[in-house]
């Protein structure tokens, strides 16, 4: 998967105003143009959020992670398609005919409006999990399994990839293949502070495992100089074949 390094970075926008979101943006200029749009920013100003990235010709991954019933998740992606995003998601967890019924009305949507479909992206297990977390629920498989037996059921219902952590995304490139999406949080360069994360990796090693896209977002957002921050980020990125 031949992608240039500020293809591949997504810069996570964990803000709650567009004030704190354009200064960032603004801060990073040309060397970050993907974005991430979850729950927290999307909850507080809604659409407008995709609307300016856009307008600046940004790419954004609206991560919503949508999980319901399949008509409700359909519906709700087929609404969030219009503000433009360029990869949506849902949880894989929510089963086979779900994420079937989400891919299919997607597309079908798409076609219809006369624009191009965003990329469909399944959440096989947080990356906030660990075991004790994962055993508390009741499951049985090991981790890393699951997330492999989630990312295929995902490719088999026609979605265009997963996100997972860094540290199953060779597993998974092995059994999905080379053009599979795997967008993969969790990411922290050397020296940075792990957070609520629990399956971890830095950038060359995410990449080295097979993830397509890095989400990084506390490492450039709280650094002294977030413009260095990333630039240092690609820097590392650009050492992976």
């Amino acid at each position: 998967m031949t992608m240039k390094a500020d293809d591949r970075l997504i810069a996570a926008l964990d803000f709650h105003t567009m004030a704190e979101v354009k200064a960032l943006v603004e801060t990073l200029g040309d060397s970050v143009s993907y974005y991430k749009v979850g729950m927290e920013l999307f909850y507080s100003v809604g659409g407008e959020v995709v609307r300016y990235l856009r307008e600046k010709d940004k790419h954004v991954f609206l991560d919503l992670k949508l999980h319901d019933i399949p008509n409700t998740v359909a519906g709700g992606l087929c609404s969030l398609m219009n503000l433009g995003a360029d990869i949506l998601n849902v949880h894989a967890s929510g089963g086979y005919t779900m994420m079937k019924t989400a891919a299919d009305r997607l597309h079908a949507e798409a076609e219809k409006q006369g624009v191009p479909c965003p990329k469909l992206i399944a959440i096989t297990v947080l990356t906030s999990i660990n075991q004790e977390d994962w055993d508390g629920v009741g499951q049985t498989l090991p981790i890393k399994d699951a997330v492999v037996r989630l990312a295929k059921l995902a490719k088999s219902a026609g979605l265009d990839g997963v996100v997972a952590s860094p540290q199953e995304a060779a597993l998974i490139r092995e059994a999905c293949g080379e053009d599979f999406l795997i967008v993969t949080p969790g990411v922290r360069p050397a020296g940075s502070a792990v957070n609520d994360q629990s399956r971890i990796a830095t950038p060359a090693t995410a990449l080295k495992n097979g993830a397509s896209h890095l989400v990084i977002g506390r490492p450039i957002r709280a650094a002294a100089d977030p413009k260095a921050a990333v630039e240092a980020i690609l820097k590392e990125m650009e050492t992976v074949k």
